[in-house]
C-alpha cells in the first residue's frame, strides 16, 4: 500500500482529484487531496496575505498532524513550486516527488520568473484590472488555455474554478535544494496539447535529473484522463521504490 499526497494547481481544489483518488483507493492505497488555503471549498479564506508560505504550511502541517510517512508527493501545475520547501521541512516523510505538469523553480525564483514573459505580463494586467491588485480572477476561459476540450469536463470544472492569490505568483520560493535532490523525482509532461508555459520547467526538471514521462492529454490530466493518470502514478511509485537512496 502506498500513501499519496495529491496537490492541485491554481484555481483548483482537492475536488479535481476525485476520480484519480477513487481509482487509487480502490486499489488499496491511502490518498490525501487537500484544498490549499483560498482555493476550492476554502475559497472563503482567500485574502491578500495568502502566499507561497501559506500553502507550504498547509501541506507540511497535514504531513505532521496525520504523521504521514513514505509519502509520494504529486504536484500539479502551480503547486510544483512548493516541492523544495516541502522536501526541506518534511525531511524523512517523503518517498518521491512527481511534478504532474508542474512548474519548477530554483531557490529564490517565483512562479512568474519561470512563465514566459508575455504570460507573466498578461497575468499582471489581469490582476491590476480585475483582481483589486492582489488576486487573479477565475474564468472558465482558462480551461481553453490549459487544453481542456471535453465539454463534459469543461461544464463540471469551469464553475468550480476559484480566484487565485497573486502573491503565490510573485513570492520568491526559498529552500535548501539538497533534501529535494535526495529524493526520486519524476516529471510528467502532457502532449495533447502541450503547454508552452511549462517548457522552462520541463528543461529544468530534466537538467536536475528527473525522470520524464508523458501523458497524451491536456494540462488538467487528472480531469481528462483520471485512469491513465492513476496508472502512471502507480508506475512511478514502483519506480521510486526501486530507486536507491543516498548511502545505499
Amino acid at each position: 500500500m502506498a500513501t499519496f499526497l495529491l496537490v492541485h494547481g491554481a484555481m483548483h481544489g482537492g475536488w479535481c482529484w476525485r476520480k484519480v483518488r477513487d481509482a487509487l483507493t480502490a486499489r488499496g492505497h491511502r490518498v490525501f487531496t487537500p484544498s490549499l488555503t483560498g482555493q476550492g471549498e476554502r475559497s472563503g479564506q482567500l485574502s491578500p496575505s495568502v502566499g507561497v508560505s501559506t500553502h507550504v504550511d498547509d501541506l507540511t502541517d497535514l504531513l505532521w498532524y496525520e504523521d504521514l510517512q513514505d509519502v509520494h508527493l504529486v504536484l500539479h501545475s502551480y503547486s510544483g513550486i512548493l516541492a523544495g520547501p516541502i522536501a526541506e521541512r518534511a525531511r524523512g516523510r517523503l518517498s518521491s516527488v512527481v511534478w504532474l505538469g508542474g512548474f519548477v523553480v530554483r531557490p529564490g525564483e517565483c512562479l512568474l520568473d519561470v512563465e514566459p514573459p508575455e504570460v507573466a505580463r498578461r497575468y499582471r494586467e489581469q490582476v491590476a484590472a480585475a483582481g483589486d491588485g492582489w488576486y487573479l480572477p477565475a474564468d472558465p476561459a482558462f480551461l481553453s488555455q490549459w487544453g481542456v476540450h471535453d465539454e463534459e469536463v469543461r461544464a463540471w470544472a469551469g464553475p468550480r474554478l476559484t480566484a487565485f492569490p497573486f502573491r503565490c505568483q510573485t513570492d520568491p520560493v526559498r529552500f535548501d535544494p539538497a533534501p529535494l535532490a535526495s529524493l526520486p523525482r519524476f516529471y510528467v509532461r502532457h502532449t495533447s496539447p502541450p503547454l508552452t508555459s511549462l517548457d522552462a520547467s520541463l528543461a529544468a526538471a530534466a537538467a536536475q535529473g528527473c525522470a520524464v514521462r508523458t501523458l497524451a492529454t491536456g494540462h488538467d490530466m487528472m480531469l481528462e484522463a483520471p485512469d491513465a493518470t492513476a496508472h502512471l502514478l502507480l508506475d512511478l511509485t514502483a519506480a521510486a521504490d526501486r530507486s536507491p537512496r543516498p548511502g545505499e
